[in-house]
Protein backbone atom coordinates (compact mmCIF):
# COMPACT_ATOMS: atom_id res chain seq x y z
CA UNK A 1 0.00 0.00 0.00
CA UNK A 2 1.15 3.09 -0.99
CA UNK A 3 1.61 6.34 1.24
CA UNK A 4 -1.45 8.92 1.41
CA UNK A 5 -0.54 12.06 -0.18
CA UNK A 6 -1.97 15.86 0.77
CA UNK A 7 -5.32 16.89 -0.54
CA UNK A 8 -3.64 20.60 -1.11
CA UNK A 9 -0.43 22.82 -0.37
CA UNK A 10 -0.83 24.24 3.00
CA UNK A 11 -0.01 21.01 4.56
CA UNK A 12 2.11 22.55 7.55
CA UNK A 13 0.00 25.42 8.77
CA UNK A 14 -3.70 25.89 11.02
CA UNK A 15 -4.01 25.81 14.32
CA UNK A 16 -5.87 22.40 14.95
CA UNK A 17 -2.40 20.81 13.32
CA UNK A 18 0.13 22.55 15.06
CA UNK A 19 -2.21 21.67 18.32
CA UNK A 20 -1.76 18.17 17.38
CA UNK A 21 2.01 18.13 16.78
CA UNK A 22 2.16 19.70 20.75
CA UNK A 23 0.09 16.75 21.91
CA UNK A 24 2.14 13.80 20.18
CA UNK A 25 5.31 15.31 21.54
CA UNK A 26 3.75 16.09 25.21
CA UNK A 27 2.48 12.07 24.85
CA UNK A 28 5.66 10.81 23.62
CA UNK A 29 7.82 12.28 26.66
CA UNK A 30 5.00 10.48 28.81
CA UNK A 31 5.26 7.64 26.87
CA UNK A 32 9.42 7.14 27.16
CA UNK A 33 8.89 6.11 31.04
CA UNK A 34 6.91 3.28 30.23
CA UNK A 35 7.71 -0.02 28.44
CA UNK A 36 7.79 0.85 25.47
CA UNK A 37 6.64 -1.38 21.83
CA UNK A 38 5.62 -0.35 18.64
CA UNK A 39 6.09 -1.69 14.98
CA UNK A 40 9.15 -1.68 13.03
CA UNK A 41 8.61 -3.08 9.65
CA UNK A 42 6.12 -5.77 9.19
CA UNK A 43 7.73 -8.42 7.47
CA UNK A 44 10.98 -8.47 9.82
CA UNK A 45 8.52 -8.88 12.66
CA UNK A 46 6.12 -11.26 10.79
CA UNK A 47 9.19 -13.49 9.76
CA UNK A 48 10.74 -13.48 13.16
CA UNK A 49 7.32 -14.67 14.88
CA UNK A 50 7.56 -17.33 12.28
CA UNK A 51 11.01 -17.97 12.88
CA UNK A 52 10.60 -18.19 16.77
CA UNK A 53 8.01 -20.79 16.36
CA UNK A 54 10.45 -23.35 14.76
CA UNK A 55 11.63 -25.78 17.89
CA UNK A 56 14.27 -26.39 15.85
CA UNK A 57 15.92 -23.07 14.94
CA UNK A 58 19.87 -22.53 16.70
CA UNK A 59 20.18 -19.32 19.02
CA UNK A 60 22.76 -18.45 16.27
CA UNK A 61 19.79 -18.47 13.52
CA UNK A 62 17.56 -16.78 16.04
CA UNK A 63 19.95 -14.05 16.66
CA UNK A 64 20.52 -13.96 12.74
CA UNK A 65 17.29 -12.81 12.71
CA UNK A 66 16.57 -10.87 15.52
CA UNK A 67 19.19 -8.54 14.02
CA UNK A 68 16.51 -7.29 11.47
CA UNK A 69 14.29 -5.82 13.99
CA UNK A 70 15.58 -2.63 16.13
CA UNK A 71 13.38 -2.63 18.52
CA UNK A 72 14.09 -6.22 19.67
CA UNK A 73 17.96 -5.79 19.50
CA UNK A 74 17.44 -2.98 21.98
CA UNK A 75 15.60 -4.98 24.19
CA UNK A 76 17.83 -7.70 24.56
CA UNK A 77 21.06 -5.64 24.45
CA UNK A 78 18.88 -3.50 27.93
CA UNK A 79 18.31 -7.30 29.56
CA UNK A 80 22.17 -8.22 28.94
CA UNK A 81 23.24 -5.49 30.67
CA UNK A 82 20.93 -5.76 33.67
CA UNK A 83 21.99 -6.98 37.03
CA UNK A 84 20.14 -9.91 36.86
CA UNK A 85 22.06 -11.61 33.75
CA UNK A 86 24.92 -9.36 33.96
CA UNK A 87 26.22 -9.72 37.60
CA UNK A 88 29.42 -8.81 36.64
CA UNK A 89 28.49 -5.13 35.13
CA UNK A 90 30.44 -5.20 32.02
CA UNK A 91 28.74 -3.37 28.95
CA UNK A 92 27.35 -5.37 26.30
CA UNK A 93 27.72 -3.88 23.30
CA UNK A 94 26.92 -6.19 20.41
CA UNK A 95 23.98 -8.10 20.05
CA UNK A 96 25.62 -11.63 19.69
CA UNK A 97 27.06 -11.57 22.79
CA UNK A 98 23.77 -10.54 24.28
CA UNK A 99 22.12 -13.05 22.42
CA UNK A 100 24.69 -15.68 24.28
CA UNK A 101 24.15 -14.59 27.58
CA UNK A 102 20.90 -14.64 27.81
CA UNK A 103 20.18 -17.92 26.53
CA UNK A 104 17.99 -19.63 24.14
CA UNK A 105 14.57 -19.96 26.12
CA UNK A 106 14.97 -16.33 27.15
CA UNK A 107 15.68 -14.97 23.98
CA UNK A 108 13.02 -16.98 22.44
CA UNK A 109 10.24 -15.96 24.71
CA UNK A 110 11.15 -12.24 25.11
CA UNK A 111 10.95 -11.51 21.08
CA UNK A 112 8.04 -13.77 20.97
CA UNK A 113 6.35 -11.40 23.77
CA UNK A 114 7.96 -8.17 22.05
CA UNK A 115 7.13 -9.38 18.30
CA UNK A 116 3.54 -10.30 19.28
CA UNK A 117 2.82 -7.35 20.68
CA UNK A 118 3.97 -5.51 17.87
CA UNK A 119 2.28 -7.11 15.14
CA UNK A 120 -0.89 -6.32 17.21
CA UNK A 121 -0.40 -3.03 16.77
CA UNK A 122 1.07 -2.98 12.85
CA UNK A 123 -2.14 -2.61 11.13
CA UNK A 124 -2.36 0.95 12.24
CA UNK A 125 0.46 1.88 9.98
CA UNK A 126 -0.96 0.69 7.03
CA UNK A 127 -0.96 3.69 5.09
CA UNK A 128 2.42 4.47 6.11
CA UNK A 129 3.34 0.59 4.63
CA UNK A 130 5.94 1.96 1.66
CA UNK A 131 7.70 4.72 4.38
CA UNK A 132 7.93 2.29 6.78
CA UNK A 133 10.09 -0.14 4.18
CA UNK A 134 12.31 2.80 2.89
CA UNK A 135 13.20 3.91 6.66
CA UNK A 136 13.75 -0.21 6.99
CA UNK A 137 15.87 -0.57 4.06
CA UNK A 138 18.06 2.80 4.83
CA UNK A 139 18.52 1.08 8.60
CA UNK A 140 19.80 -2.63 6.82
CA UNK A 141 22.35 -0.72 5.04
CA UNK A 142 23.27 1.77 7.90
CA UNK A 143 23.68 -1.23 9.55
CA UNK A 144 26.15 -3.29 6.74
CA UNK A 145 27.79 0.18 6.49
CA UNK A 146 28.80 0.87 9.73
CA UNK A 147 30.05 -2.16 10.17
CA UNK A 148 32.74 -2.29 7.30
CA UNK A 149 33.67 1.12 8.11
CA UNK A 150 34.89 -0.30 11.73
CA UNK A 151 36.29 -3.24 10.23
CA UNK A 152 38.07 -1.85 7.62
CA UNK A 153 38.98 1.90 9.01
CA UNK A 154 39.09 1.55 12.62
CA UNK A 155 39.71 -0.14 16.22
CA UNK A 156 35.86 0.14 17.07
CA UNK A 157 34.21 -3.38 17.53
CA UNK A 158 32.70 -3.53 14.15
CA UNK A 159 29.62 -6.10 16.04
CA UNK A 160 28.94 -2.62 18.34
CA UNK A 161 28.93 -0.35 14.76
CA UNK A 162 26.52 -2.86 13.62
CA UNK A 163 23.98 -2.82 16.16
CA UNK A 164 24.56 1.08 16.64
CA UNK A 165 23.74 1.47 12.89
CA UNK A 166 20.98 -1.03 13.10
CA UNK A 167 19.27 1.23 15.62
CA UNK A 168 20.30 5.00 14.87
CA UNK A 169 16.39 5.76 13.29
CA UNK A 170 15.00 3.95 15.90
CA UNK A 171 13.22 7.11 16.80
CA UNK A 172 11.74 7.69 13.32
CA UNK A 173 9.74 4.19 13.63
CA UNK A 174 8.44 5.29 17.04
CA UNK A 175 7.16 8.85 15.67
CA UNK A 176 5.80 7.07 12.33
CA UNK A 177 3.80 5.12 14.93
CA UNK A 178 2.93 7.73 17.55
CA UNK A 179 1.85 9.70 14.82
CA UNK A 180 -1.26 6.89 13.32
CA UNK A 181 -2.98 8.12 16.84
CA UNK A 182 -3.67 11.46 15.51
CA UNK A 183 -6.26 11.79 12.52
CA UNK A 184 -4.43 15.44 11.29
CA UNK A 185 -1.26 13.85 11.10
CA UNK A 186 -2.30 10.53 9.41
CA UNK A 187 -4.15 12.79 6.72
CA UNK A 188 -0.96 15.02 6.14
CA UNK A 189 2.00 12.95 5.59
CA UNK A 190 3.75 15.92 4.25
CA UNK A 191 3.51 17.50 7.68
CA UNK A 192 4.19 14.22 9.23
CA UNK A 193 7.64 13.86 7.49
CA UNK A 194 8.39 17.63 7.70
CA UNK A 195 8.11 16.66 11.48
CA UNK A 196 10.19 13.77 11.83
CA UNK A 197 12.99 14.71 9.91
CA UNK A 198 13.15 18.19 12.43
CA UNK A 199 12.12 15.68 15.74
CA UNK A 200 13.49 12.02 15.48
CA UNK A 201 17.16 12.58 16.21
CA UNK A 202 16.34 14.32 19.66
CA UNK A 203 13.86 11.53 20.07
CA UNK A 204 15.86 8.92 18.87
CA UNK A 205 18.23 9.86 21.72
CA UNK A 206 15.66 9.83 24.15
CA UNK A 207 14.05 6.83 23.35
CA UNK A 208 17.73 4.81 23.77
CA UNK A 209 18.56 6.48 27.21
CA UNK A 210 14.77 4.99 28.32
CA UNK A 211 15.41 1.29 26.51
CA UNK A 212 18.93 1.72 29.06
CA UNK A 213 21.28 1.01 26.17
CA UNK A 214 25.24 2.06 26.83
CA UNK A 215 26.02 5.63 26.40
CA UNK A 216 28.60 5.23 24.04
CA UNK A 217 25.72 3.58 21.49
CA UNK A 218 23.27 6.28 22.25
CA UNK A 219 25.88 9.49 22.27
CA UNK A 220 27.31 7.90 18.69
CA UNK A 221 23.79 8.10 17.19
CA UNK A 222 23.68 11.86 18.11
CA UNK A 223 23.32 14.37 15.18
CA UNK A 224 23.69 11.57 12.65
CA UNK A 225 21.77 13.58 10.04
CA UNK A 226 22.99 16.54 10.54
CA UNK A 227 25.60 17.58 7.35
CA UNK A 228 28.74 18.38 7.95
CA UNK A 229 32.10 17.58 6.86
CA UNK A 230 33.30 13.91 6.48
CA UNK A 231 35.61 12.92 9.19
CA UNK A 232 39.32 12.26 7.81
CA UNK A 233 39.78 9.58 8.83
CA UNK A 234 36.75 8.35 10.94
CA UNK A 235 37.79 7.36 14.18
CA UNK A 236 35.33 6.80 16.59
CA UNK A 237 31.84 5.10 16.70
CA UNK A 238 30.07 8.64 16.28
CA UNK A 239 32.01 9.21 13.10
CA UNK A 240 31.35 5.76 11.53
CA UNK A 241 27.26 6.39 12.37
CA UNK A 242 27.30 9.69 10.58
CA UNK A 243 29.38 8.40 7.59
CA UNK A 244 26.99 4.85 7.27
CA UNK A 245 24.05 7.07 7.50
CA UNK A 246 25.03 9.35 4.36
CA UNK A 247 26.37 5.56 2.19
CA UNK A 248 22.83 4.41 2.90
CA UNK A 249 20.64 7.57 1.92
CA UNK A 250 20.17 9.61 4.91
CA UNK A 251 16.46 10.60 5.89
CA UNK A 252 16.15 13.24 3.83
CA UNK A 253 16.11 11.33 1.00
CA UNK A 254 13.71 8.64 2.09
CA UNK A 255 11.33 11.63 3.76
CA UNK A 256 11.13 12.91 0.05
CA UNK A 257 13.18 16.63 1.51
CA UNK A 258 16.98 16.38 -0.27
CA UNK A 259 18.95 19.52 -0.16
CA UNK A 260 21.95 20.45 -2.35
CA UNK A 261 24.18 20.34 0.66
CA UNK A 262 22.90 16.48 1.75
CA UNK A 263 23.07 15.42 -1.78
CA UNK A 264 26.61 16.53 -2.54
CA UNK A 265 27.78 14.92 0.93
CA UNK A 266 26.18 11.88 0.10
CA UNK A 267 28.42 11.87 -3.46
CA UNK A 268 31.67 12.85 -1.00
CA UNK A 269 31.00 9.95 0.87
CA UNK A 270 30.54 7.41 -1.62
CA UNK A 271 33.38 8.83 -3.59
CA UNK A 272 35.72 8.57 -0.64
CA UNK A 273 35.15 4.95 0.45
CA UNK A 274 33.85 3.63 -2.97
CA UNK A 275 36.38 0.74 -2.26
CA UNK A 276 33.70 -0.24 0.18
CA UNK A 277 30.65 -0.41 -1.14
CA UNK A 278 30.88 -4.15 -2.90
CA UNK A 279 31.53 -5.68 0.99
CA UNK A 280 28.37 -2.75 2.25
CA UNK A 281 26.17 -3.95 -0.14
CA UNK A 282 27.27 -7.95 -0.22
CA UNK A 283 26.14 -7.74 3.87
CA UNK A 284 22.76 -6.00 3.22
CA UNK A 285 21.99 -8.54 0.26
CA UNK A 286 22.84 -11.13 3.26
CA UNK A 287 20.56 -9.41 5.99
CA UNK A 288 17.29 -9.12 3.09
CA UNK A 289 17.94 -13.06 2.89
CA UNK A 290 17.78 -13.74 6.02
CA UNK A 291 13.93 -12.06 5.71
CA UNK A 292 12.95 -14.07 2.90
CA UNK A 293 14.16 -17.35 4.97
CA UNK A 294 16.86 -17.96 1.83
Amino acid sequence: MTDARPSNDNDKTGDALSEQRFSMLSDIARELSSDIVFPTYFDAILRLRQALENPDLSLTDIGKIIALDPLISAKLLHMANSAAFNSAGRPVVELKTAVAMLGLTTVRSTAMAIAMRQLMRAKSLAQFASTMQLLWEHTIRCSAAARVLAEKLTRVNPDEAMLAGLIHDLGAFYMLYRATQYEELRNRPDSLRHLILHWHESIGISLLTALGLPDEIVNATAEHDRPRLLPSPPSSLHDIIYIANLLAGSQREWLQEMDDATLKLQQEAKTRFQEFLPDIEAITDELQRTLKGD
